[in-house]
């Protein structure tokens, strides 16, 4: 059993990696939208990179805490996930000629920031112990959990279904009747991704893609 102190620890070195990156994922599904012509994010006021308008009390703090404390206290180690408010987009407003091409990069912007989030935090790992001594520690744990934080959102996202950014890239390629039909499955995903959460499954179909990405971006930070 972890002391207290070391639990409080733990939420303080993955909140802010929590909080970066579960914004910068909702802001960039917003722009991108913007930049097709929705201005539905904007109306909403999501195309912001305040946290607060993006967090959800359940999935970015409730959720997180619970897991990282759970886990902390039983195993030892960190295992946390989080989310934010989905981003309301109307996808009426894209152009015509250009509605695939809107809904593939509005789907594939969370994660690709995801993905930009954690290379920033593999070259400021790299930087961090130039720093004094008694700053190493700290911000180095902070920038690995924030660095795996984004990688474990943009893996598990780019899951093939919807209401998943993976589901939409996938509604946006396939031809048609076939995106349809994958479209209407999207009142039974999150009751799938639950199922496979509490089963297990969940965690076996992310951890090999995680892996591999994680050691890219560890290769990067220097610690391959």
């Amino acid at each position: 059993m972890m002391a207290p102190s070391e639990i409080i620890t733990g939420i303080i070195t993955w909140a802010p990696g929590i909080i970066f990156a579960v914004t910068l994922h909702e802001w960039a599904h917003g722009y991108a939208a913007t930049r097709f012509g929705d201005p539905t994010p904007a109306q909403f006021g999501r195309l912001t990179l305040k946290p607060w308008p993006h967090i959800d009390p359940i999935w970015s703090i409730a959720i997180p805490i619970v897991m990282l404390v759970s886990t902390l206290a039983t195993t030892g180690h960190a295992i946390v996930f989080g989310g934010a408010k989905p981003v309301p987009i109307n996808p009426r407003n894209f152009p015509v000629n250009s509605y695939r091409l809107a809904l593939l990069s509005v789907a594939i912007a969370g994660p690709v920031m995801n993905l930009f989030l954690a290379l920033v935090c593999a070259l400021l790992f790299r930087l961090v112990f130039f720093l004094p001594a008694f700053m190493i520690d700290a911000l180095a744990s902070m920038l690995m959990a924030a660095l795996q934080m984004n990688v474990l959102l943009a893996v598990f996202n780019m899951l093939p279904v919807p209401p998943l950014d993976g589901g939409r890239v996938a509604t946006a390629i396939l031809p048609r009747p076939l995106n349809r039909k994958l479209a209407s499955l999207e009142k039974f995903g999150l009751p799938i991704i639950v199922i496979l959460a509490f089963t297990g499954s969940l965690g076996t179909i992310l951890l090999p893609p995680m892996q591999w990405v994680l050691s890219i971006f560890f290769a990067i930070a220097g610690l391959d």
